[in-house]
């Protein structure tokens, strides 16, 4: 069984439980997301290739489409980030400033 730094909980719910590695969001074509200890935003950057590069620049790749995963891209995503808080992404307000939003304040 692979560890992972993540896990999936009901149909669109990711939540994050590892403080060391950031968690890049690919849904799709929709803009990727990133995860990490101090909270969540857009991620700029280059996609790695490859896993293993992703792991040595202390990421993981969550793509929500695969079938290991929820098997099919979500309008509406729910993440569970480690500094408390339980955000949604609402890829349907791709652009706004209602695309990323807190749900919920420390869910722990």
């Amino acid at each position: 069984m692979i560890e992972r730094n993540f896990i999936t909980s009901g149909r669109n719910t990711v939540i994050h439980k590892v403080k060391k590695f950031d968690l890049l969001i690919i849904n799709g074509e929709k803009p990727v997301v990133i995860i990490s200890h101090r909270g969540i935003g857009i991620y700029k950057g280059e996609i790695p290739a490859k896993r293993s590069i992703a792991k040595k620049a202390y990421q993981d790749i969550v793509d929500i489409s695969s079938a290991e995963l929820f098997g099919e891209e979500k309008t509406l995503l729910f993440v569970q980030a480690l500094d408390g808080i339980e955000y949604k992404i609402d890829y349907s307000k791709e652009g706004t400033s209602s695309f990323i939003k807190i749900h919920q304040n420390h869910y722990m």
